[in-house]
């Protein structure tokens, strides 16, 4: 890597491109990817909001918010155009946009050449399957289909009725250790293991003000509901919890409900959701309230 520019020294255009019109070129330099992706990402705000919002809490953060490892950019480029961006925050997946086969196949190749190591791979269904086989027939690695995943767009914002006794509020820095162990319980039951560090994340949520907690009249919180920061005029509802002594009891709903409203009131364009399919109760709760699919994607393991 050349530690001026944070590029890897291997630059050139992968194997599979015609001489001339580019190829993959990887970076850990977080500007540089921006640069050359940014308004790719931008021209497709809601299937690219993974992207988006994580590049810009890495710019907002710090590099090291996801993790110690170092973060890797990755952006295809034919003929003076992008054509398709990855990055990776180790030791997590790698994300990658919608790409053919024929371009999964040549990242899978020139990843693998390069000795990277990956947990496994998140994208668009067929691209996600795509270079699951390519990886496993460069590198030999089994691989296994952890979660699919759902992403929905808000419509017509619902209320759901009638609501819970109680209200939200924002949390604060009263709510830190509740947040904390919501953040690592919550990741626990997606199943997707903890992408930051509790506490870190507690304490950026509650400096942006992004955590709405729903309260009984009592003052107990029995829910809580995000969003990231808006980014390309989308935001994106995440984090949505409620422990298991306080489900069904439609309080998951009335956060949302209230975090939704609170994106469109801020100017948000798109307020945009993932749910695990598997998971029909999340899926018929943000479908009443007036989310609509967009796309499907998968997770694999590399394992």
């Amino acid at each position: 890597m050349d530690t001026r520019t944070g590029t890897d020294a291997d630059t050139q255009p992968d194997a599979h491109s015609r001489p001339g019109t580019g190829g993959w070129h990887l970076t850990h330099d977080l500007d540089e990817f921006l640069t050359r992706a940014g308004a790719f990402l931008r021209s497709r705000p809601a299937l690219h909001t993974v992207p988006l919002t994580v590049t810009e809490t890495l710019r907002t953060h710090g590099r090291s918010v996801y993790g110690d490892g170092e973060p890797e950019f990755g952006v295809l480029e034919r003929a003076g155009e992008v054509r398709a961006a990855f990055f990776r925050t180790p030791p997590h997946w790698l994300n990658l946009t919608a790409v053919t086969p024929e371009d999964a196949d040549s990242l899978a190749a020139r990843l693998a050449a390069l000795g990277r190591r990956l947990p496994g791979v998140n994208a668009e269904c067929d691209t996600a399957a795509a270079f699951t086989e390519a990886w496993q027939r460069h590198t030999g690695t089994p691989a296994v289909l952890r979660q699919r995943q759902r992403l929905y767009r808000l419509g017509t914002l619902t209320e759901p009725g009638p609501l819970p006794p109680g209200a939200p509020r924002i949390a604060v820095g009263a709510d830190r250790e509740l947040l904390r162990r919501w953040h690592d319980e919550f990741s626990a039951s997606v199943g997707l293991g903890t992408v930051r560090d509790s506490a870190e994340w507690a304490d950026a949520r509650i400096a942006d003000g992004g955590i709405t907690l729903w309260e009984t009249p009592d003052g107990t919180p029995v829910a809580m509901a995000g969003t990231g920061p808006q980014v390309a005029g989308q935001v994106r509802v995440a984090s949505v919890y409620t422990p298991p002594r306080f489900r069904r009891r439609g309080y998951a709903g009335a956060a949302t409900a209230e975090v939704s409203r609170a994106a469109l009131a801020s100017g948000a364009a798109e307020v945009l959701l993932f749910t695990d399919l598997d998971n029909p109760t999340s899926n018929g709760l943000y479908q009443r309230i007036g989310y609509r699919p967009v796309a499907d994607f998968d997770v694999h393991d590399f394992t």
